[in-house]
């Protein structure tokens, strides 16, 4: 029987109802619900109450007067970092466990929230001391250690922005980023940990902050460098400053500053169709207000009891979300770590959560069936019987690994929420809740209460079950992303042309079943979703167009098992290559430049060199009929091509 066929077959036959007994000590229940239903704004405004510390209460919950933007709480005011850190050692809880961080050599160390609130008021205290000020913007590119943590929050406490780029990402992309928000700090270490080898880090920085090909230097004034691999680093004295020597000289008590609930709180870097990155804005009192909502309901959280892991690098949107703000602003205790899943072996995960007594999972459809492939004699070596529910993130998951992952990994019994959110929505938007949805396999499932989604036709008509559609939200949401850096125009272009200006369009299609459950389908633009990443596929045209051995260059995301969407080019040469050994070697090399440009996961799992690419009549490249190549299907219809023959000239020079 293929994949296929299994996965239809649970899709047709698989229900998992909660148990009695989980349903008896659930956070979240059917009132919460009934309560979004009768009065949303005031739900919003319930849930932002409860579940934040305001220094100064709002009297207005939302003001969307100018469509598409949007204030929420607008003139409340609050600390991001107080409600993460400071509200609970004044409750108490200072001795709570609020992070075990696990280094990927077998390092490790916790912070008690006392702890951890202590090192971000040294941070903060440093931060300013080096000038930085409310609506600065600071980058952040750091291996995923303690101080990653601690420097957001501490840009968060006095009221700057930050923006935190993957560490796995080139020069060329960073100093991109720190161009466009014009950041004046760079947080950086010498290097990190990864597949068994130290990586350097700051040797990036230092390129990314030349002078450009103008001659323009960047914004940048200084480099804060965490000392991680002690690995040897160039030093521009003036500039670079270690983090260790700074943070001895600097007061340890800091007083958490409130600051308007729209204040900016930080900048994410995201894929755009036009090649160019988007900075999304998040801001402050809104984004908390729903990913504390959300990680306390959608993972049924007892912050008393459990231990958290989100497997996510704080260089994506899942890292600030449900690494940083989520959590701690739930006074959880959670798990970090460092490096890779196959690290020293390939049950490092779980070893990780034998060692801590993890009791929550979140984790990417990619990695589990990466362990699936590996098989289920690998974590059948650990206890994983703390675990009590499981999360999935990033791309849809399909029901054969769901069940996998409920089975081998949740012992048979462990609810799994499978959650729809983007780096644009801040929080999640779709997802079971435990102890009340009855569970599917492959299935997102609802709109969490409060959230107003739905799933249209060109016409803005709602599609019937089965029928393909457009996932759209039809009501402004806390968390919403409040614009495109310096981009108002982009920000309505891109999100709120398609239906107007109060129907927020997510670039995703969907489709309702029978039951009204909502099934993703996956990205209906030219933005791909690689292991949960999205990547463009004008920016990697742009790189490798950029190659002087390129002259045009199409890329698609084809179907992979692992890792949901890969990356597979087409290019032509500039130079005829004339032999297959030419071929691959060309391949090799623009593989490589991509990486170098862009960054590892940009790396094209396929280069194939073509003598023409598919093009319309007015010169549009028909990338739906380079997919249908990339993933072996049949080729569609090709009647609306300027050259008919040209698809058969590409198979032809694939075999």
């Amino acid at each position: 029987m293929t994949v296929n066929n299994i996965d239809n077959l649970l899709h047709e036959t698989r229900r998992f109802p909660p148990s009695d007994e989980f349903a008896e000590q659930a956070v979240a229940t059917r009132e919460l619900y009934d309560a979004a239903r009768a009065d949303r704004e005031g739900f919003w405004a319930d849930q932002a109450k409860t579940l934040l510390h305001w220094h100064k209460p709002f009297t207005q919950t939302l003001d969307w007067s100018n469509p598409p933007f949007a204030k929420w709480f607008d003139d409340g005011e609050l600390n991001v970092a107080y409600n993460c850190l400071d509200r609970h050692v004044e409750a108490g809880n200072g001795d709570r466990i609020a992070l075990h961080w696990e280094g990927e050599p077998g390092d490790d160390k916790s912070f008690t929230y006392a702890e951890l609130t202590a090192e971000v008021k040294k941070a903060a205290n440093l931060l300013t001391a080096l000038g930085v000020k409310q609506g600065d913007r600071v980058a952040i590119y750091l291996p995923l250690i303690p101080e990653a943590v601690i420097a957001m929050l501490a840009v968060a406490r006095i009221g700057a922005v930050h923006s935190v780029v993957f560490g796995g990402f080139s020069a060329e992309s960073l100093r991109s980023r720190i161009d466009d928000a014009e950041a004046v700090l760079v947080i950086t270490a010498d290097g990190g940990y990864r597949k068994g080898k130290a990586f350097p880090l700051k040797p990036t920085v230092d390129k990314a902050l030349e002078n450009d090909a103008d001659g323009n230097p960047s914004t940048v004034k200084n480099v804060l460098v965490v000392e991680r691999t002690k690995g040897d680093v160039d030093w521009q004295h003036g500039r670079d400053l270690w983090w260790h020597d700074e943070i001895a000289q600097v007061d340890a008590e800091h007083v958490a500053k409130p600051f308007p609930a729209e204040n900016p709180l930080f900048i994410l870097y995201t894929s755009g169709t036009t090649g160019k990155p988007k900075g999304i804005l998040h801001t402050s009192g809104g984004y908390l207000t729903q990913v504390a909502y959300t990680h306390k309901n959608v993972f049924d959280l007892k912050p008393e009891t459990d231990v958290y892991w989100s497997t996510a690098d704080v260089g994506w949107i899942t890292g600030h979300s449900y690494v940083v703000y989520g959590p701690l602003a739930n006074g959880a205790t959670e798990v970090i770590y460092e490096g890779t899943p196959d690290t020293p072996h390939p049950g490092r995960w779980w070893e990780i959560i034998q060692k801590y007594k993890v009791s929550i999972l979140y984790a990417a459809p990619t990695a589990i069936r990466t362990f699936m492939k590996l098989g289920r004699q690998i974590p059948q070596q650990f206890d994983l019987s703390s675990l009590r529910l499981l999360g999935s993130v990033g791309e849809p998951i399909n029901p054969e690994a769901w069940v996998w992952y409920r089975d081998v990994i949740g012992g048979g019994t462990t609810p799994v929420v499978d959650t729809w959110w983007q780096t644009e929505t801040g929080a999640i938007m779709i997802s079971a809740m435990p102890g009340v949805t009855t569970l599917k396999p492959g299935s997102a499932q609802v709109p969490v209460p409060g959230v107003s989604i739905d799933i249209v036709d060109e016409r803005f008509r709602t599609t019937e079950p089965d029928q393909g559609g457009l996932l759209v939200v039809t009501q402004p949401w806390p968390s919403m992303l409040r614009g495109i850096w310096g981009d108002d125009e982009r920000f309505v272009e891109t999100y709120w042309s398609k239906f107007g200006p109060t129907t927020y369009f997510a670039g995703d299609g969907a489709r309702y079943d029978k039951d009204g459950d909502i099934w993703l389908m996956g990205r209906v633009d030219d933005v791909m979703n690689v292991s949960g990443h999205r990547l463009s596929t004008a920016e990697i045209e742009s790189s490798l167009v950029s190659h002087p051995m390129v002259a045009e260059a199409a890329v698609v995301g084809a179907s992979d098992e692992t890792t949901g969407q890969a990356v597979v080019a087409f290019v032509i040469t500039r130079a005829s290559q004339a032999d297959a050994a030419a071929h691959e070697d060309a391949a090799n090399v623009l593989r490589a430049h991509v990486a170098a440009q862009i960054g590892a996961i940009a790396r094209p799992r396929q280069i194939f060199i073509v003598a023409e690419l598919p093009k319309t009549r007015s010169g549009k490249i028909m990338r739906r009929l380079l997919r249908d190549v990339a993933e072996g299907r049949e080729i569609g219809d090709t009647t609306t091509l300027a050259d008919t023959m040209v698809m058969q000239t590409i198979s032809k020079s694939m075999r």
